[in-house]
């Protein structure tokens, strides 16, 4: 019988600590979660590292929005691929296109060098929005990452169950290919099913309250407010727990 992987979101080290005790392998270690995810601090990174014993891969990405990076951009993603290895977590997660759309290779390969073979390397959702998946996939197999996260290039990986499924059987076991993006409890036996994959991201956050007494609500911290500064998503244990059943 295989065993299902199960990788978490994680926005925080706080939600690492989480993720570990609902059971889950591994987190992926995000800040700015509403722009899709980006570069954690030094600090995070090494917090949850001291507070967990599960893998912990980290997102090298240095902003929101596409991924067509500039000079700049990729010296900080190599900047922040070794401090990754300074801090001796499992894996890094990137991704880069060019402005065609297609896997930027040259880059990939730099970018794969300088994590390898210290960490293990994801290439992330980028993959969604690429030309063509299955030249892709290939890109990817040989530049020498070892999973590729993916909603089967739809907007949740239920709806991308087709395609999923597709490159699981083209991939042949080469790369781990793993779900991510609206998988839930209620889906991923379905997913699994359906598919073949054996690895699976979700966030599996809940709503958490603040515990501040004063509170002035009148004053947004950010250029888009949330539905209230004082409440936060953190990674629920019980959440992980339950798509692992």
């Amino acid at each position: 019988m295989k065993t299902r992987i199960l990788e978490i979101c994680a926005n925080s080290a706080t939600s690492c600590v989480e993720a570990e005790r609902g059971g889950a392998t591994r987190v992926e270690l995000c800040a700015g979660i509403p722009e899709g995810g980006t570069t954690p601090s030094y600090g995070e990174i090494r917090t949850a590292k001291e507070k967990c014993t599960l893998d912990i891969n980290v997102i090298i990405r240095p902003r929101g929005g596409d991924f067509l990076y500039t000079p700049e951009e990729i010296q900080t993603m190599l900047y922040d691929i070794e401090m990754a290895k300074q801090l001796k977590v499992h894996g890094v997660v990137f991704g880069c296109l060019t402005k065609e759309g297609e896997i930027d290779t040259a880059l990939l390969q730099k970018l794969v060098s300088a994590a390898k073979p210290e960490l293990s390397v994801t290439f992330h959702r980028a993959f969604d929005v690429c030309r063509d998946p299955f030249k892709a996939l290939e890109q990817i197999i040989d530049a020498g990452c070892d999973r590729i996260l993916t909603s089967g290039q739809q907007p949740d990986a239920v709806k991308g169950i087709p395609l999923i499924a597709e490159l699981v059987k083209r991939a042949g076991g080469r790369i781990i290919i793993m779900p991510g993006c609206g998988v839930r409890q209620n889906n991923i036996q379905e997913i699994e099913i359906k598919t073949g994959a054996t690895e699976f991201h979700t966030s599996a956050r809940s709503i958490v309250q603040s515990k501040m007494e004063y509170r002035n609500e009148r004053v947004p911290m950010g250029s888009v407010p949330p539905s209230s500064e004082f409440e936060r998503e953190v990674t629920d244990k019980d959440k992980v727990a339950a798509c692992l059943i």
